[in-house]
């Protein structure tokens, strides 16, 4: 099987401000994308929701060597991985279509997007 990464990105405001109808709604596609995953043989082995983007602490290395830590994101962005899953699949193209489950999680101001990325494989790496 080949593992995927399914990257959710959202909106910090838009969870925080949506009402508890929207999130049910939310949590509600992500059990149908559980139970799709399952029932079409996909295998999920991993996931978790981030707390939001403004608690992250960035860590900076300089040309010289030197250490920086800041508070806040690596980037100035209205939107952030706000989730993820890794899977194991044998059919990216039923993946994909399973992962459109999620893609309609999008509360107001943010985007209808799922992002899936392959994961590489260094098993075969020497001193992997």
């Amino acid at each position: 099987m080949t593992t995927y990464t399914v990257l959710l990105p959202g909106s910090d405001d838009s969870w925080e401000n949506a009402t508890a109808e929207q999130k049910a709604t939310v949590v509600g596609l992500h059990e149908t994308f559980a139970r799709l995953m399952a029932e079409r043989g996909h295998r999920i082995t991993g996931g978790e929701e981030l707390m939001p983007a403004h608690t992250a602490t960035t860590v900076r290395q300089d040309a010289a060597g030197n250490i920086s830590v800041t508070d806040g994101p690596y980037a100035e962005a209205a939107e952030h991985i706000s989730g993820f899953y890794t899977v194991e699949s044998d059919d990216l193209d039923d993946l994909l279509q399973v992962c459109g489950v999620l893609a309609g999680t999008a509360l107001p101001g943010t985007q209808d997007v799922v992002e899936v990325r392959q994961v590489v494989d260094h098993s075969g790496d020497a001193g992997a």
